[in-house]
């Protein structure tokens, strides 16, 4: 795997907050961040992380589940209820066990997560591959250069916006990756496998990653999201995306 300082670039450079109680974990953090480019900011408890992401504005949050006073799943529900919750990136450090957590900090919006022990190198990657597609889109996805209509759904590329019926859609980064993948690919079934190497640029990983950004990227564009019209489950392949009936496609 490379060392930070190769994988790091202006583009990818950001503010980063590192919210962990574990002075060891933080510094060494805090040491590959910042040799990657990246200005860190450091909180040792959620009130503290909260009160430095409302006064800095940071890029991109990486956030301990394991906290004392409030736990990092409280505290992703409160980045999730400020201002900027709804689209500011999170990568989550999780226990190697706990799949339950991870899953709900998925749930709740986090863009990303690295299991303890973790190689700080590979946090690095993850960071960076984070911020990379919440600013301009990624390869993997092939997000459009110009903007995306399938029916009342319309994707910005360069603003990473996208709209249903002129409403906004409140998307992670990782959501818009998908929903613009599902866009430019209609009527074709992905595995959970396909759309992790495609969308996330993932080779391995957890596949309840997929699951969960599908359940809750049908929340936000389906009117009713336990009978999916547009994201359809083909059960025993993977997921397939349908046009509404009579909708039409094509760049707005």
């Amino acid at each position: 795997m490379n060392a930070p300082s190769a994988i790091a670039g202006p583009s990818a450079a950001g503010r980063v907050l590192v919210i962990d109680d574990d002075p060891t974990v933080a510094e060494v953090v805090a040491v590959y961040l910042t040799r990657a480019g990246h200005h860190v900011d450091h909180a040792s408890d959620g009130p503290q992380g909260l009160a430095l992401a409302r006064a800095h504005h940071p890029d991109l949050v990486v956030l301990d589940l394991m906290l004392p006073d409030i736990d990092g799943l409280e505290v992703l529900r409160r980045l999730r209820g400020q201002d900027t919750g709804a689209v500011l990136p999170v990568v989550m450090l999780t226990a190697r066990g706990d799949e339950a957590d991870r899953i709900l900090g998925l749930e709740l919006g986090a863009d990303d997560y690295v299991t303890k022990p973790f190689s700080p190198r590979e946090l690095v990657l993850r960071v960076q591959s984070v911020l990379r597609r919440s600013r301009v889109g990624s390869p993997a996805t092939g997000a459009p250069a110009g903007r995306i209509r399938s029916g009342d759904i319309t994707l910005d590329g360069p603003a990473r916006r996208a709209r249903r019926s002129g409403r906004e859609l409140s998307l992670t980064a990782r959501e818009f990756d998908l929903l613009a993948f599902l866009l430019r690919h209609p009527e074709t079934v992905f595995s959970r496998q396909e759309l992790m190497a495609r969308v996330w640029g993932w080779d391995f990983g957890d596949l309840s990653t997929v699951t969960v950004h599908v359940r809750r990227l049908r929340e936000k564009i389906e009117d009713d999201p336990a009978a999916p019209r547009m994201i359809n489950t083909v059960w025993g392949v993977g997921y397939r995306y349908d046009p509404m009936p009579g909708a039409g496609e094509g760049r707005a």
